[in-house]
């Protein structure tokens, strides 16, 4: 078991004083626009800041402000219909307008990029080794087999175990955060000056996202390298940046160092960002209360889930060769009770979804029990169990993926009562619907409008509209929330409190993000390789986590709190959940845990109570 301890967060501020005077990247009156045919789009407007050696600028802002188009103008990767003007001087040498000869001798040597999405960034049909050799060949003008070696060397640098075998992978054959780490070790090949990293942990686990940028601060210090940081995470930039530039609509709302601008912001946007991020070190203003089931006179839960387990074939039959099975739900039990809400929180590939399919009835073939007041799902008929679809819904996780682009919203959000109410009339519904449209904060006359035409937030109340039409006594949300900008991530959380206080419903919250968890959820599950790892109140776990895996998930998690953050000396988990296809013996847990022993790794633990928490830890 390897650990790692956050690298101090002071080194960036220690870097921008030693380097006081120097200016790395000087960018004044950036603009940049698209002509369309009825219209130009201003996505950036007279953007003006500088960088220095070895500082790390952030930018922050909500979806369309411009963060990512000031990074692929500086990098000369905007399409041809984008105009851009102004200047941007890098090493003495203006950027824009640069032939591209001259801009390819740059990239990837002087200057480099991580990109949000490393799946997409990574060429899916050459190797890792191949992609990271010609980086060098190309620009220091290594031979094949010293730019491998080379390459190899890089990765140990971002600790990729195995680094030899990881680069004669494809990408596919990696996880995310395996993916984001050789995206890193490639930028940082040629030893570049300036790092354009665009919102690199956005689609990380909070585990991982500790991992990576504790690397970038690490290699940071080691190089000198200047980092311009995109992301709409405002406590990553509290514990990374020591400047920051807050974006809104291509403009420039506020800039100045972090403490300024989180303890005496001066726009009115810039407070509101602050104000709608969820802190994990706040107090709630009012404590969440749920509705008992002796309240209610019932003498069950809403939900119970037994021993419910589900797994996939991972192979094809082979003659006299057993299948190979990835469990994704491994034994869970667990209840939901009237007026509450259960958060499920875990790192990706932890069973959560497939957990919310099985309750669902959206899988076949899985073990053990789903009773939905007392009545067992597994064991109905097709018609009984759409009768039973409509005392439970879901909310899905992409807002515009889970609606009909042929449909009107009116439509789509007729649907269910059309399966669950047949008798009522054209009219009736429309009046529904559109009720129902005000309730979740749209117009009646978006009722007539296609999903392309909303954002993403107004997708997501949509989506919300569409499950409660038919009031609905338990929903189910698989992530609701993770594609969505802070503030209007605020506003979907507070709805749904909003409704589920009007309606009496109780909520299955999914998600990876712990600080908006601990803000809805009445209890929380910690799920890990698809086991739950630890079960208890909010309050509880998040004050006294007891096993180790919420102990680790907790204190991954960045507060946007400058002081604070920097001071924070936190060991965090090293390296990634197993496969499922090869789970360790006994505890799940073992091959990242500091306190792992032979009984670990002999017995796996079951449920017990330890003070206010159900866990399965042999030492907790």
């Amino acid at each position: 078991m390897r650990w790692i301890r956050a690298i101090d967060g002071g080194a960036d501020m220690r870097a921008s004083k030693d380097n006081a005077g120097k200016t790395l990247l000087d960018v004044r009156n950036l603009n940049i626009a698209y002509r369309g045919e009825l219209a130009t789009v201003e996505a950036v407007s007279s953007l003006s800041f500088d960088l220095s050696p070895g500082e790390t600028l952030g930018i922050v802002g909500e979806s369309g402000s411009g963060k990512t188009q000031t990074a692929l103008a500086l990098m000369g990767l905007l399409p041809a219909t984008a105009s851009v003007n102004g200047s941007a001087v890098f090493e003495a040498q203006e950027l824009l307008g640069l032939p591209e000869y001259r801009l390819n001798a740059l990239r990837g040597n002087r200057m480099a990029m991580i990109f949000q999405d490393p799946m997409t960034a990574l060429n899916p049909h050459l190797k890792v080794g191949r992609q990271m050799s010609r980086v060098l060949e190309h620009h220091q003008g290594l031979s094949a087999r010293d730019a491998f070696e080379a390459a190899a060397g890089m990765l140990d640098a971002v600790r990729v175990p195995d680094a030899r075998t990881r680069l004669r992978q494809y990408p596919h054959e990696m996880s995310g955060g395996m993916r984001q780490r050789i995206m890193i070790a490639t930028a940082l090949l040629c030893k570049p000056a300036l790092l354009l990293a665009d919102e690199p942990t956005t689609a990380l686990d909070v585990t991982v996202q500790a991992q990576i940028l504790a690397i970038l601060r690490e290699l940071q210090a080691e190089l000198g390298t200047a980092i311009l940081l995109i992301t709409h995470d405002m406590g990553v930039v509290a514990g990374n940046c020591s400047r920051v530039l807050v974006m809104r609509e291509g403009r420039l709302r506020e800039s100045g160092s972090a403490d300024d601008v989180f303890y005496r912001p001066r726009d009115s946007y810039t407070r509101q960002l602050l104000a709608a991020v969820p802190r994990l070190d706040a107090k709630r203003s009012t404590q969440l209360t749920a509705m008992s089931d002796a309240d209610s006179g019932a003498t069950e839960p809403l939900l119970r889930v037994s021993d419910l387990r589900v797994a996939f074939p991972a192979d094809r039959p082979r003659f006299f060769a057993r299948r190979r099975q990835l469990i994704a739900v491994d034994g869970v039990s667990l209840d939901v009770r009237r007026g509450e809400t259960l958060g499920i929180v875990g790192e990706s590939g932890c069973g959560k979804s497939t957990l919310a399919r099985a309750v669902l009835q959206l899988l076949d073939g899985y073990s053990g029990r789903v009773c939905l007041l007392g009545t067992e799902l597994g064991q109905l008929r097709q018609h009984e169990l759409i009768a039973q679809r409509q005392k439970m819904q879901v909310v899905f996780q992409d807002p515009l993926a889970s609606l009909d682009p042929r449909m009107t919203v009116g439509d789509i959000i007729a649907e269910p009562l059309q399966t669950f109410e047949p008798q009522m009339t054209r009219a009736e519904r429309r009046a529904s619907v559109q009720r129902m449209l005000a309730r979740v904060g749209l117009l009646p006359e978006h009722a007539d409008r296609y999903p392309h035409e909303f954002s993403g937030g107004q997708c997501q109340r949509i989506g919300i509209a569409r499950a409660l039409i038919a009031r609905p006594e338990l929903v189910i949300c698989d992530e609701p929330v993770s594609a969505l900008d802070v503030s209007v991530q605020a506003q979907v959380v507070n709805l749904l409190i909003e409704l589920q206080q009007e309606m009496g419903l109780a909520l299955v919250f999914i998600a990876h993000d712990l600080a908006v968890v601990r803000y809805i959820s009445h209890r929380v599950l910690v799920l890990y390789l698809g086991r739950v790892a630890e079960i208890a109140d909010s309050v509880s776990l998040y004050e006294s986590p007891r096993h180790p895996y919420t102990q680790a998930l907790i204190a991954a998690v960045p507060i946007p709190d400058p002081q604070l953050q920097r001071s924070r000396q936190t060991v965090l988990l090293r390296g990634d959940v197993p496969s499922p296809l090869d789970p360790p013996s006994g505890c799940a847990f073992r091959t990242r845990c500091p306190q792992a022993d032979a009984l670990c790794a002999a017995e796996r633990p079951q449920l017990r109570t330890v003070g206010a928490s159900e866990l399965a830890c042999h030492h907790a």
